[in-house]
């Protein structure tokens, strides 16, 4: 519960010597920190992260195969299914939390705006708690968590903080705001329910015109800092609705935000719905709603990577989900993605945008992908550590994957060639790779390797070197 009767007014922040600290610390070069001087060529350390096939970091030769973006699926509309805007989902253990906007405004941050709070057992059918903390149109039986404070509510944007020294009062944050009240303030709760704001004044300003979005953030693993990604203006192409990035330790003090450039000629990018994927947090997901305005208005959702640093991968251009064949999706506002997708099964995991629920298979946003004929892909140099390697495949009954392991010459290991490789037929989100010698491959573990993939329709979603004593 947060109420805030008084206007906010906008206060300068100038943090010059923490804002230096902080680039210095947390926003290096994008993969720098992956990688280490082995002769006269880079070699990328994986160690035993899961990786994607989401861009093009790991790829040194691409023969008859193509990086493929997966299309989510639509389930059936749940009777009741929240529909609000600018909404987050987080997975709390067994608990799925979900947030937005309702109530009525005639701008941005009017005090009639509302964040009302859902909750779900399984992630597809949600419930409306009556937690009574706001008298709301007459009536406190609502699910109302902010009320009546201008500002706040438009924008409310909430995650639950993965930081390992986060305290039990501070286990869930949040960042809301707009630029008329004075920029993004910083808010906490113990319970996801009650929130405090942590200062009277706000935490990220700016002077020139920002903040008109669903502004999001959370604490990087991967770059051991907190991130947020916030909604500006300026890109090289002129005016258009942008995404800017700035990092903070403590989440009160922020570094000089830096913009990220992804917009195309003339593309508005309305939000940004930038998070660590849950399996592999070292991989920020985007799924930014592109916004045309000269084209009714109309929407559609994108889908952008991150490796840390101020910049986002496009690997793919074209539309991760479309408007579709209901009408009502083609207008404004009517396809905004949630932030955060979350797993809903060991082998799927679900993202909403509105009312309806896609899912996609376990790592299943991109793949390694193979048509009747076979082709090929050979990993740039890399190490790892792990005794087994792991896949994420998908094979038709005629299809199959071959793995072979080569040194950093691209000579093929002895017990790990291509021919010694036992071919994967099947579908499966965790498959251990064998060789005729067995699946052992810690022998290699801190080597520098290249990987040769051999696939025959089939797709590949990920990998990952791991040890199963250690999972």
């Amino acid at each position: 519960m947060f109420t805030e009767e008084k206007q906010m007014t906008w206060v300068p922040m100038r943090h010059a010597f923490v804002a230096s600290v902080l680039v210095a610390v947390c926003s290096g070069p994008d993969t720098s920190h992956w990688t280490r001087q082995a002769g006269a060529g880079d070699v990328i350390d994986i160690g035993s992260r899961r990786e994607l096939f989401i861009d093009r970091l790991l790829i040194d030769k691409l023969d008859g195969l193509q990086l493929k973006l997966q299309q989510p699926t639509p389930t059936t509309v749940t009777p009741n299914a929240p529909r609000g805007h600018y909404a987050t989902v987080i997975k709390d253990g067994a608990l799925f939390r979900r947030y937005d906007r309702g109530g009525v405004a005639d701008f941005d941050g009017d005090a009639r705006e509302t964040t009302h709070y859902w909750e779900s057992r399984d992630g597809a059918h949600w419930t409306s708690p009556q937690l009574g903390l706001f008298d709301v149109g007459g009536s406190r039986q609502n699910n109302v968590i902010i009320a009546h404070t201008k500002w706040i509510a438009h924008n409310f944007s909430p995650f639950l903080d993965q930081h390992p020294n986060a305290k039990q009062q501070h286990r869930f944050k949040a960042l809301a705001g707009v630029h008329k009240g004075g920029g993004l303030f910083a808010f906490s709760s113990a319970d996801g329910v009650h929130w405090k704001k942590l200062q009277e004044t706000p935490v990220i300003a700016s002077r020139d015109f920002a903040f008109d979005s669903q502004n999001v953030s959370f604490w990087s693993p991967s770059e051991q800092c907190y991130v947020c990604y916030f909604r500006t203006w300026k890109t090289p192409h002129g005016n258009l609705r942008t995404i800017s990035r700035t990092v903070s330790q403590d989440f009160l003090k922020w570094s000089k935000p830096v913009a990220t450039n992804p917009n195309r000629p003339g593309e508005h990018l309305y939000t940004s719905g930038t998070h660590p994927y849950f399996r592999a947090n070292h991989i920020y997901i985007a799924l930014p709603t592109r916004f045309l305005p000269d084209r009714g208005s109309s929407t559609d959702i994108l889908f952008m990577t991150s490796r840390g640093g101020a910049r986002y991968d496009r690997e793919f251009l074209q539309a991760f989900i479309r408007p579709g064949l209901d009408p009502g999706k083609w207008g404004n506002r009517s396809n905004y993605a949630a932030l955060n997708v979350v797993p809903t099964g060991v082998e799927e995991m679900s993202l909403y945008v509105r009312e309806r629920r896609y899912v996609l298979r376990t790592d299943g946003f991109a793949s390694l992908h193979a048509d009747a004929q076979p082709g090929e892909l050979t990993t740039k140099p890399f190490c790892f550590r792990g005794k087994q390697l792991e896949i994420n495949y998908s094979t038709s009954a005629a299809g199959s994957v071959r793995i072979e392991i080569q040194d950093s010459e691209g000579r093929p290991v002895p017990g790990y060639a291509l021919d010694e490789c036992l071919p994967l037929v099947g579908d499966s989100i965790q498959r251990i790779v064998g060789w005729k010698q067995g699946s052992d491959v810690s022998p290699l573990s801190g080597k520098t390797v290249r990987l040769r993939w051999i696939l025959t329709d089939a797709d590949v979603f990920s990998f990952r070197f791991q040890d199963p004593l250690a999972n």
